[in-house]
């Protein structure tokens, strides 16, 4: 895609925004640096902004920075510690600060709010990542916005500034968002450096990973970089894989988000060139370890080939291997070969327990029950989904 291409093209592109149902909005440690401006003036204009974009129907994650500048204030601290456990110790208390803030604020909203903490553990971890998951969907589903955090407290090297942008993008790939709106305090990414070039123009629109963003964005991050456009860059990326575009905006503005939402954004969007779904299921379909083998009958055969939902363990016949929740199993035809795959809701005793057994019967049988399905559409894939993209 050429440099603000063509009028048409890009007023496509934003128009898009206007079908966007979920959102990941990550305010960085750049706008909540100073702990007064943050609670006097940030905070409240952001939650203003999403209880808009709430009351127009979007479901909203947030994922705030500022835990550490909060906490240097609530312990008397002048300068930014420098060692891990100093650190840590500050960060722990600002993030009581900080969802004590978005909490008070979004009560004036009836919104209420979830302390999200997380650590980038938890998603490369395939059980902890399926826990997350079905944790931030169930309160999407009633309508409570998760506030997400690095978890400081407990991390050792992930401390430091721009790391939320990859948080924020690992969480729209989680939840399949549909845009990622990274609020810094610069306009957009520029051309060139503006600390060097002041008229230094924003780019427009651009696919996520055209080649010529790499020379804008410099190779090195120093304390902010050029805005920390540099892990910007690879947050937007990452989140386009899963069908995700992203938009680096001025969260100075008071009214940034509502602008995106009004395709008015004046920052950069950042484009992914597939959608969602068919990016998880094109990924999904693309793992090739699996632990563990399904044997399903011939009505839940169709309705995975046909109907695309999830499969239930009333229609699994036989189960082969040895695996844990979240680990990736396939799914055989019992007269066939294998026509699917997909991550697995029960470890394989568990499974073996409850194949054949209708869905309301699983607390009877394991006595809990973690998700009503063995495998949720949304993590499971057939084998024609196995395109090159």
């Amino acid at each position: 895609m050429d440099r603000r291409s063509s009028t048409v093209v890009a007023k496509f592109e934003r128009d898009r925004l206007q079908e966007a149902r979920t959102w990941v909005v990550k305010v960085g440690s750049a706008l909540l640096s100073s702990s007064k401006e943050a609670l006097t003036h940030v905070i409240p204009n952001l939650c203003s902004q999403i209880a808009q974009l709430m009351a127009r129907g979007h479901t909203v994650l947030l994922v705030s920075s500022g835990a550490v500048a909060m906490g240097m204030e609530r312990m008397g601290i002048v300068n930014r510690p420098t060692s891990i456990h100093e650190l840590q110790a500050v960060a722990a208390s600002g993030q009581v600060g900080l969802m004590l803030a978005y909490e008070q604020e979004l009560k004036n909203y009836d919104i209420a709010t979830a302390m999200v903490l997380l650590t980038h553990d938890d998603l490369s971890h395939r059980r902890r990542y399926l826990n997350a998951q079905a944790t931030l969907e169930t309160l999407m589903a009633e309508r409570v916005l998760p506030v997400i955090n690095e978890n400081d407290s407990v991390a050792t090297d992930e401390i430091r500034f721009g790391d939320n942008d990859t948080l924020a993008a690992r969480i729209a790939s989680l939840v399949l968002a549909d845009v990622l709106v990274i609020l810094t305090d610069q306009r957009g990414l520029h051309e060139t450096d503006p600390k060097l070039d002041p008229d230094s123009p924003i780019v427009d629109i651009e696919s996520a990973h055209a080649s010529r963003l790499d020379e804008m964005v410099g190779s090195t991050i120093g304390e902010l970089g050029r805005g920390g456009m540099l892990t910007k860059l690879e947050a937007a990326r990452f989140a386009s894989k899963s069908g995700c575009h992203t938009v680096i905006a001025d969260g100075r503005n008071t009214d940034e988000i509502i602008s995106i939402a009004l395709c008015n954004t004046r920052g950069t969007l950042l484009v992914s060139d597939v959608e969602p779904m068919v990016a998880r299921k094109r990924w999904i379909a693309g793992q090739l370890r699996a632990k563990g083998e399904l044997v399903v009958d011939a009505g839940a055969e169709s309705a995975l080939k046909e109907k695309g939902v999830s499969l239930l363990a009333v229609g699994v016949l036989a189960i082969e291997g040895e695996f844990q929740r979240g680990d990736l199993v396939t799914i055989k035809s019992k007269v066939g070969g294998i026509f699917g795959q997909g991550f697995i809701n029960y470890a394989s005793d568990e499974a073996r327990r409850i194949m054949g057994k209708p869905s309301d019967r699983i607390i009877e049988v394991l006595g809990y029950v973690d998700e009503p399905e063995l495998i949720h559409r949304e993590n499971l894939a057939l084998l024609t989904d196995r395109v090159t993209v």
